[in-house]
């Protein structure tokens, strides 16, 4: 990786009005005050950042980024642009819960230089998405996409949720049905998981177990397929050229630098991140860095990144270890792997079942 390749950039903004009671992520409370220093030490920060740093993407995440005025994200990609090479085609993503994208809101984010939003919509059953504990509604996803596209957002993706209490095959034909009727580019789907610590760790719903959780992976890919998305990664679908180009950095085991508590990145080789604390990011002249123990991106995590991918991984990159991997992989083809000029890919079988797989690739 070259000293100039261009990084991705993912600002961590943890503020939530409400904690969804599966979500497990590092969120405080939205406070004006402390969203105002939150900002501050973004820009000491970004301030700081390597000089002659290029980054073709640019990601907010969280927490609920859209809780953000659209003053504070111009603030901070105007910090961006003054201490970085940002190119003119940069992809540029914020996060957003419907409750939040009122056409004002929109406007300004747009006119900061946002170019992708990542709607979490999760269902579009109210039921479902009251059991969730999400604070909008169906049409209020519906109303919020729309009024972005007329805005003039063209890259627009929305979350799925699935395996959800209260799902069904029928409802969950219903959210594709809507999410497909609506301007969108790109679909992240992910199945619900009960995480200790979190409200549904503490007091488990009933989910759907694992086989009916694959049948409903299997029919949101297959109406996705139909509907001409790509299914270019396990958990996501795109129509052409709309792949999100900052999370493929994360597969592909590209640099990005993370701001904000909680923040990961993965630069020059080490991989590290900022502790869960807002507080200590908020009064430190800079951010803390943790350091990961384990070499980033060494082949065993290149394989397992690159196997989440369509495209899947090219063994000759592997040169020590492809005859290992043939000789693994070849009970598995042709239901779970497949092998074609040299690469080495899973099928949508084998996307179903990926862990064990990539467990039984690399088992040496």
């Amino acid at each position: 990786m070259s000293a100039h390749s261009p990084v991705g950039i993912y600002i961590h903004i943890p503020f939530c009005a409400k904690k969804c009671p599966y979500c497990d992520f590092y969120t405080r409370p939205y406070h004006k005050d402390t969203v105002s220093s939150y900002v501050d030490a973004l820009c000491r920060n970004i301030i700081a950042l390597p000089a002659s740093l290029t980054a073709d993407t640019v990601y907010f995440g969280g927490g609920t980024p859209s809780l953000l005025h659209g003053d504070a994200v111009l603030r901070i990609l105007q910090c961006l642009h003054h201490r970085v090479c940002i190119p003119q085609d940069a992809e540029i993503t914020l996060e957003a819960n419907p409750c939040t994208m009122t056409p004002k809101a929109l406007s300004q984010w747009k006119a900061a230089g946002v170019n992708r939003l990542s709607v979490g919509v999760q269902s579009f059953v109210d039921a479902e998405l009251k059991q969730l504990g999400r604070n909008h509604t169906a049409q209020k996803a519906i109303t919020a996409i729309t009024n972005a596209a007329q805005i003039g957002f063209d890259n627009l993706s929305l979350d799925l949720m699935l395996g959800t209490p209260l799902q069904t095959s029928d409802s969950l034909a219903k959210s594709i049905q809507t999410a497909l009727s609506l301007p969108i580019t790109h679909l992240s789907a992910y199945l619900l998981k009960i995480e200790e610590g979190t409200p549904f760790g503490q007091s488990p719903p009933e989910i759907a177990d694992a086989d009916t959780a694959a049948d409903y992976y299997a029919q949101l890919s297959s109406a996705m397929h139909s509907a001409g998305f790509l299914h270019y990664e396990i958990s996501n679908y795109a129509k052409p050229g709309y792949e999100s180009r900052h999370n493929c950095k994360y597969w592909l085991c590209q640099p990005y630098i993370g701001l904000g508590a909680a923040a990961h990145s993965c630069y020059q080789g080490k991989r590290s991140f900022v502790p869960y604390d807002l507080q200590g990011f908020i009064s430190s002249p800079l951010q803390a860095k943790c350091e990961e123990s384990s070499v980033a991106c060494d082949d065993e995590e290149r394989i397992m990144l690159g196997l989440r991918l369509s495209q899947g991984i090219s063994l000759d990159d592997f040169p020590q270890k492809k005859e290992h991997l043939l000789r693994k992989a070849a009970p598995l083809i042709p239901r779970y792997l497949t092998y074609h000029h040299g690469r080495l890919s899973l099928t949508e079988d084998g996307m179903l079942v990926s862990n064990a797989v990539i467990v039984h690739l690399l088992d040496a």
